[in-house]
């Protein structure tokens, strides 16, 4: 079941194209990824499914719900997380919780039993009567993502949730995204600029200047890319770069102190070791490798500009 549909949606602001003519769908209980650099227009296609911001032009629908007709309608079914931290800093965590529960007009029973799963849903039990300012950054996302279910949305929207925080606090977040989907079956709506989350996702889709460029399974996509890819690592790096420029490579993506190195047969691959052995190149790593989600993105990005 299609819970998010969008067809040819567009967005401009004078005269600029945010999003351009943008068209996917979501099944109902799906982590749908969301991928782009800064300035892609995934916010912009947020705020549009989310009812905030009218279309230029285009269809869509979510929950049911037309998003130019009725997104007051829209408002009621989803939950929403923005990057930039939104909740009331001088108040207690507590009171935070109080603060979503009286905006979504829960009732007073209702509402005290939402503020206890919410706090033990969040694992910030003995932290209710703690300012939220004084709360690490791990515990004040979590905070934000249980505020945003108080009235119990079908559908998440989530914009670049864990930016700031550490990897242990990014793993417990995604637990907790689990959780959602597999206990109260919601859908998941993410972006995000961390490959290795993008990978969690069950798809993804990729947009660069407000256009989609590639979507489907991490694995899927991974697999659309058809050359040869090597792990490349030796010293000096910049001298790699160059043989490997001056070689059948079709393109070259630096990750950390190695390099990415995309062939076209192995016949290119022998060629280009080669080649480094003649330049007395110290290579400590010349293996095949699995293209990585970050390869696709980078790649995609790539041959767009």
């Amino acid at each position: 079941m299609k819970i998010i549909e969008i067809d040819n949606l567009k967005k401009v602001f004078n005269g600029f194209v945010a999003v351009n003519n943008v068209s996917f769908d979501v099944d109902k209980g799906e982590i749908f990824g969301f991928l782009g650099p800064n300035g892609a227009g995934k916010t912009t296609t947020i705020r549009m499914l989310c009812g905030v911001l009218k279309p230029t032009s285009g269809f869509g629908r979510v929950a049911g719900f037309d998003v130019i007709k009725e997104n007051e309608k829209i408002k009621q079914h989803i939950g929403y997380m923005s990057q930039k931290f939104s909740l009331y800093r001088d108040l207690t965590a507590g009171e935070n919780i109080d603060f979503f529960a009286g905006i979504y007009r829960i009732s007073l029973s209702e509402k005290k039993r939402k503020k206890r799963w919410a706090l033990e849903f969040a694992e910030l039990g003995g932290f209710k009567n703690t300012i939220t300012n004084r709360l690490p950054p791990g515990q004040r996302q979590r905070l934000a993502l249980v505020c945003a279910l108080m009235h119990s949305p079908s559908i998440l929207f989530l914009d670049e949730p864990t930016a700031g925080t550490d990897p242990i606090s990014r793993r417990r977040f995604w637990n907790l995204i689990y959780r959602l989907k597999n206990e109260q079956g919601v859908t998941i709506f993410i972006t995000t600029h961390y490959m290795d989350e993008a990978e969690h996702c069950e798809r993804v889709a990729l947009i660069q200047r407000g256009k989609i460029r590639a979507l489907g399974k991490p694995a899927e996509l991974k697999k659309g890319i058809k050359e040869k890819v090597l792990l490349v690592q030796g010293t000096p790096l910049p001298l790699i770069k160059k043989a490997a420029e001056q070689s059948a490579a079709e393109r070259i993506i630096p990750f950390g102190s190695s390099l990415h190195i995309f062939l076209k047969d192995e016949a290119d691959a022998a060629e280009l070791k080669q080649r480094l052995k003649n330049l007395d190149v110290k290579i400590t790593r010349f293996t095949a490798i699995t293209p990585t989600l970050e390869d696709v993105f980078l790649s995609v990005m790539e041959q767009q500009l």
